[in-house]
């Protein structure tokens, strides 16, 4: 027979279940709206350059030229470097005119006293046109998420930037809600309580 108490041990977590999945829900749409609100922010304050976030960039990928490693509409974050720090087989983004392009050191050789960077797409036959810059690479490839490319121009729209803060608006308050039902519940429990408590004394 199903008793009472194993309800209030269901409700209790699903209560929990739906907490925990609220907060998840909560923190990535949060992180998603700082980003977004950063890159905005940076993209005002210094039209010219690529917008960071805490010195990390991300790019979405446009080509194949870096297949299997990189594919088509992968999202990879890079992040500044030193010269010092970049070496034969690192990944780069660097910029070619108006395009920022996503290859790999082949070659490091000296122009003119400088280093420069012979580069070269895992999946292309020859090695790039001319030679890269210290100056020209925005950073060194750390991560990539794999066709995530597709939800992030969905997510630079700044529609998305209200539908998330609307969502998360209707979050909290859900949980406010909730929250208030719960301490409501535990209120009627304790009258019940208290009066059944009196009741019985009286029959005594």
């Amino acid at each position: 027979m199903y008793k009472l108490s194993d309800f209030e041990k269901s409700s209790k977590h699903l209560y929990k279940l739906g907490k925990f999945i609220s907060i998840c829900i909560c923190i990535i749409i949060v992180f998603f709206l700082i980003f977004n609100v950063s890159l905005i922010i940076t993209s005002y304050m210094k039209p010219g350059e690529t917008p960071n976030f805490f010195g990390i960039k991300s790019f979405t990928i446009v080509s194949e030229s870096m297949e299997p490693k990189i594919n088509k509409q992968d999202v990879i974050f890079i992040k500044e470097v030193d010269k010092d720090k970049l070496e034969v087989g690192d990944i780069i983004s660097f910029k070619t005119g108006e395009i920022i392009n996503t290859h790999r050191i082949v070659k490091i050789e000296e122009q003119n006293g400088e280093e420069v960077y012979i580069t070269k797409g895992d999946n292309n036959k020859k090695e790039d046109r001319g030679y890269v810059k210290l100056n020209d690479i925005e950073g060194k490839y750390l991560f990539k998420i794999p066709k995530f490319g597709i939800i992030v121009e969905i997510l630079k729209s700044k529609i998305t930037l209200v539908i998330l803060l609307v969502i998360l608006v209707l979050i909290s308050y859900y949980q406010v809600v909730l929250t208030k039902r719960k301490l409501k519940r535990k209120e009627e429990r304790y009258e019940y309580n208290k009066n059944l408590l009196k009741e019985n004394q009286k029959i005594r």
